[in-house]
């Protein structure tokens, strides 16, 4: 359900399983044309931050079960870096803006959650499209700790 808020933007209201009906900005959903690996049917999704936390999610808009926990991984690995090849550049139509973020789980001790390197989501805000870009011949792992081991995990609303 669309809602007319201002001059050409938008109010969309969505179903998730964590927190029932919530509103997003049209600017905040974003079209994923091949889906994401395993889920290529759902191709239409919100970006919805988690308040006072460096998380966010991604809330599919058609299927309120699915969702993914994403983080900036330069919050926690500041020398994170990669080239995005030619074709994903044209795929997700970048000219200058681009966000990326990694996929997080969450383990029950906070402290051994772990984000995906290898395979960030790419966001064009200009364009609204995003894409799961798998890094070949990289360095980066699936399971990369997001606090080391030795470092106790600051809780972060509800003990994430």
């Amino acid at each position: 359900m669309y809602k007319f808020i201002a001059k050409e933007a938008f109010i969309i209201h969505i179903q998730t399983s964590m927190w029932g009906e919530v509103e997003v900005q049209e600017k905040d959903i974003y079209q994923f044309p091949k889906g994401l690996p395993g889920f290529e049917e759902e191709t239409e999704f919100a970006l919805i931050p988690w308040d006072d936390t460096p998380f966010s999610y991604l809330q599919s808009v058609r299927e309120k079960d699915l969702s993914f926990l994403l983080v900036s991984p330069f919050t926690f690995v500041t020398d994170y870096s990669f080239e995005l090849s030619g074709v994903d550049k044209e795929e997700l139509e970048i000219a200058e803006q681009v966000s990326v973020y990694s996929m997080v789980t969450i383990h029950s001790q906070a402290n051994h959650s772990t984000m995906n390197l290898l395979a960030p989501v790419v966001l064009n805000p200009e364009k609204r499209l995003g894409k799961q870009v798998i890094l070949h011949q990289s360095i980066y792992e699936t399971r990369h700790l997001i606090w080391s081991e030795d470092e106790e995990a600051k809780s972060v609303k509800g003990g994430v």
